[in-house]
C-alpha cells in the first residue's frame, strides 16, 4: 500500500488554512444505512483520509475541511466506490448519491469544476468500457492485433481531441482542466506529458493559466516541471549523419540494435540467431500498452518453448517508469535513451507505436506487423 508523506499532509493542511475559514461537503447517500464514509484528500502522491462518519438510514453527511488556498481535489468513498470532487475556496459543495450506482449516478451542486469532473468521469468510464470490449473481441479471435491497436488508437484520439476542445482549452484555468490531464485507462495516463508534442500542448495551457492565477501553489510547480521536461523530450533534434556498418547489413539483411536491459547488460538483437524473433517498437507510459502487451504475452506462452523470442525495444522517455513495469516481463527488454527520436526507430522506419517484425532463424527480417493477416500463422510458418 502507497503511503502519503507526513509532511506532504501538513502541508496541505497548513496552506489550507486562512484565517480560520473551511469548506463545506454534505449530502445524502440513499440505501447505505450502517455503511462508513470517508472524506479523502487526493493529493499529489496519493490519496490521505481526512475525515469519516457512519451513515444512519438517512444516509446524511456533514464534512467541514479548512479552506484551500488554491483549487484542490477531494473524493468521497463507500467503500471501493468513489466520487472525485474539487474545492476552490470556502464553498459548499452538496453531494447526492445512490449507494449502488454511487460513482456515476451521483448529483452535485455548488461547484461548476466538480461538475465537469463528473462529466469527464463518465466519458473515461466509456472510454474504458469500449476498450475492454475490443480488447475481448482480440481476445476472443474475432479480431487481430493489428485491428485491435488500430481500434484502440482511434478511441483514444478521439478523446483526447473532445477533451481537449471541451474541457482544456476553453478554461485552463479550472481544475477540471487539471483533473482531465491526469485521467487514466488500463492505469496508464491517457494524455502523455513526455512523449507526446500534442499532448504537451495541453500540460502547457494549464500550467501557463495556472502560474497565472496560483503560481505558488504545488499542483502549478508540478505542472510546470512536467512541461519543462515535455518541452525537452519532443525537441526536434538537430539532423545528425547514422552511420551504418554495410558488411553487418549484407551479412544479416538486419540492422543490429545493442541496447541495455532494466539490469544494465548490453543485448544485441543478432546474438539471438538462432530463433524466431519478434522485434516490438513500443512506449509504455500509453493507454494501450497494457494491451499490447497482453497479446505479447499470450504469444510468447504460445510460442517461446518453441523458439520464439520477443525483443522489446522502449522509447519511453521516462527511464523509471519503463524499470519499474517492464521488471516483470518474460522476454527481452531494451530502451532507446533517445526516445521518440530514436535513430533506430528512425532507420526501421516507424511511424506509429507499437510497431513490431518478424525475424526468421538466419536473423533476416521476413515481414513486418502491417503486412501480417495471421499472427499465429506467420511465427508458426517460421518456426
Amino acid at each position: 500500500m502507497k503511503r502519503i508523506s507526513f509532511f506532504a499532509l501538513v502541508a496541505l493542511l497548513l496552506n489550507a488554512c486562512h484565517s480560520g475559514s473551511t469548506f463545506t461537503v454534505e449530502g445524502n447517500v440513499s440505501d447505505a444505512g450502517g455503511k462508513k464514509l470517508y472524506l479523502e484528500a487526493s493529493l499529489i502522491d496519493g490519496v490521505a483520509a481526512l475525515d469519516s462518519v457512519k451513515l444512519k438510514g438517512g444516509g446524511s453527511f456533514k464534512f467541514k475541511q479548512p479552506r484551500p488556498e488554491s483549487p484542490e481535489f477531494y473524493r468521497l468513498r463507500v467503500e471501493d466506490k468513489i466520487i472525485n470532487f474539487s474545492v476552490d475556496s470556502t464553498e459548499t459543495v452538496t453531494i447526492t448519491a445512490p449507494y449502488v450506482r454511487f460513482t456515476t449516478d451521483y448529483n452535485v451542486e455548488g461547484s461548476p469544476s466538480s461538475e465537469k469532473i463528473k462529466e469527464l468521469t463518465l466519458k473515461q468510464l466509456q472510454l474504458q468500457k469500449e476498450m475492454d470490449a475490443l480488447l475481448k473481441n482480440a481476445r476472443n479471435g474475432r479480431m487481430d492485433n493489428k485491428t485491435l491497436q488500430a481500434g484502440l488508437a482511434d478511441l483514444l484520439d478521439a478523446y483526447k481531441n473532445e477533451v481537449k476542445i471541451k474541457y482544456i482549452f476553453p478554461s485552463p484555468y479550472t481544475a477540471s482542466a487539471y483533473f482531465a490531464l491526469f485521467q487514466r485507462t488500463n492505469g496508464y495516463l491517457i494524455f502523455d506529458p513526455l512523449s507526446s508534442r500534442e499532448d504537451v500542448k495541453g500540460f502547457g495551457a494549464v500550467a501557463t493559466s495556472w502560474s497565472h492565477y496560483y503560481p505558488h501553489a504545488t499542483r502549478t510547480k508540478n505542472l510546470t516541471n512536467l512541461v519543462i521536461k515535455g518541452l525537452k523530450n519532443t525537441r526536434t533534434p538537430k539532423e545528425k549523419v547514422i552511420e551504418l556498418d554495410p558488411e553487418k547489413i549484407s551479412e544479416t539483411t538486419l540492422i543490429d540494435i545493442k541496447l541495455k536491459d532494466i539490469k544494465g547488460n548490453i543485448r544485441s538483437l543478432t546474438e539471438l540467431k538462432g530463433k524466431v524473433v519478434l522485434l516490438d517498437f513500443t512506449v509504455y507510459q500509453t493507454a494501450i500498452s497494457t494491451t499490447h502487451n497482453f497479446w505479447l504475452n499470450d504469444l510468447y506462452d504460445k510460442y517461446a518453448g518453441k523458439g520464439l523470442e520477443i525483443y522489446q525495444v522502449s522509447l519511453d522517455a521516462d527511464e523509471h517508469y519503463w524499470k519499474t513495469v517492464a521488471g516483470n516481463l518474460p522476454w527481452i527488454g531494451v530502451r532507446d535513451p533517445n526516445g521518440i527520436y530514436s535513430g533506430l526507430a528512425s532507420i526501421y522506419n516507424i511511424q506509429e507505436v507499437p510497431a513490431y517484425f518478424l525475424i526468421n532463424r538466419n536473423n533476416e527480417l521476413s515481414i513486418r506487423d502491417e503486412n501480417i493477416k495471421d499472427i499465429d500463422a506467420a511465427i508458426k510458418k517460421l518456426l
